[in-house]
């Protein structure tokens, strides 16, 4: 299973203060805290609170001063990406595209010179699908892109889309079948991912949402998920429903303690 630390976002208050007034302590605690808790990737996440590709690029080196995990640059904004691959030390993981050409072109080329993995997310210009047959679709539609620009597959990470069960509950159901199928795209298949806090805005049972729908979406194919990666319930959950998916080998010692 793929964690990415989702915490270094200025959607949380005192990351966006952080940003705003560059002060890195609270980016490398952070950063510390995912790292030591076993992120494969740290996800950076300017938000709205700037548009400036070199308040990106603090962010990261901050983030790198204090960690070696490679970085997600969560932006969709190429002017920003172009800018912030630079001052990556290892391949980042491109978050995210749609497969709108426009889109998604700059992407692949971006990737395809850094040697960056990249996540597609499995929507068009119209907007997030509401059924999965159309998810399919775009994210066919990124993978044939992907594989004609000459990446490897393993590289590429297909999200079928996380909806608030709060208020789109049927949308789960859409998003486990789409990345179910996503799992015969190609042989061998992409990663497949999601946002996991999604499922749970603006719901009460944060966590149990969270925790339930992931090992649902594990069975169903998922192996990468942004989330909240110092919760060790959901991360002791994600590693049991591996093990019943028979993707890792059984040890009395698995859970994190």
């Amino acid at each position: 299973m793929i964690f990415i630390g989702e915490r270094i976002n200025t959607g949380f208050k005192d990351i966006k203060q952080a940003v705003l007034d560059k002060d890195p302590k609270p980016l490398q605690e952070w950063a510390r805290k995912q790292a030591e808790a076993g992120a494969n990737y740290i996800d950076v996440n300017l938000g709205a609170v700037s548009s400036k590709p070199a308040d990106m690029c603090w962010m990261i080196e901050t983030v790198q001063a204090a960690v070696e995990t490679p970085i997600s640059i969560d932006t969709n904004k190429v002017a920003i990406l172009s800018e912030a691959i630079k001052a990556c030390k290892k391949p980042p993981l491109l978050n995210s595209t749609t497969s709108s050409k426009e889109k998604l072109d700059p992407f692949l080329e971006i990737a395809g010179k850094y040697g960056a993995s990249m996540i597609g997310l499995a929507m068009d210009e119209s907007g997030t699908p509401k059924e999965s047959a159309k998810r399919v679709e775009c994210a066919g539609m990124i993978a044939s892109a992907w594989l004609e620009a000459g990446l490897p597959m393993e590289h590429l990470f297909l999200d079928p889309i996380v909806m608030p069960l709060k208020f789109m509950q049927d949308q789960a159901k859409e998003f486990l079948e789409g990345a179910r199928q996503f799992t015969m795209i190609s042989d061998p298949p992409p990663h497949i991912i999601c946002g996991l806090s999604n499922i749970s805005s603006k719901a009460t049972e944060k966590k149990l949402i969270n925790r339930t729908f992931l090992v649902m979406a594990i069975a169903n194919g998922l192996d990468a998920t942004i989330a909240d990666v110092l919760d060790t319930d959901l991360i002791n959950a994600a590693r049991t429903a591996e093990l019943m998916m028979n993707r890792e080998i059984y040890a009395d010692a698995y859970v994190k303690v």
